[in-house]
């Protein structure tokens, strides 16, 4: 079977990810969703279902200090926003899901944000 297009090739990574990646309530699953414009980040552990903690470049609190900042610098941001905001709901270790993007770029940053803000991967 053949990948048709980007979007397609995207979701098989993510299945293959996501077959290996699992959150547990000692070490949830931060999972990372890149838009063109935004990122996303989400604390979940699979176990239950349940969102932790979010955070994301569009949250109403960093909206002043996203401005005029590159993708890269919002990603770290937000990764450090989404440690605080874990912290705050007693998480200090997780396990990284990437999402089926390639770990660099907005992707790597939001990572680097995260360990910076203290959390454990």
């Amino acid at each position: 079977m053949s990948i048709k297009n980007k979007e397609e090739r995207r979701a098989q990574i993510k299945r293959r990810i996501r077959a290996k990646v699992s959150g547990t309530p000692e070490r949830p699953r931060l999972a990372v969703f890149r838009s063109l414009k935004h990122i996303y980040l989400q604390i979940v552990d699979d176990t239950t279902g349940k969102v932790l903690a979010a955070s994301s470049s569009k949250t109403a609190e960093l909206q002043a200090e996203l401005k005029g900042q590159p993708g890269v610098s919002r990603a770290t941001i937000v990764g450090k926003h989404i440690a605080a905001k874990a912290m705050g709901a007693g998480v200090t270790a997780v396990v990284f899901d990437r999402g089926g993007y390639l770990y660099h770029g907005q992707v790597k940053a939001a990572a680097d944000g995260a360990r910076d803000g203290g959390l454990q991967f």
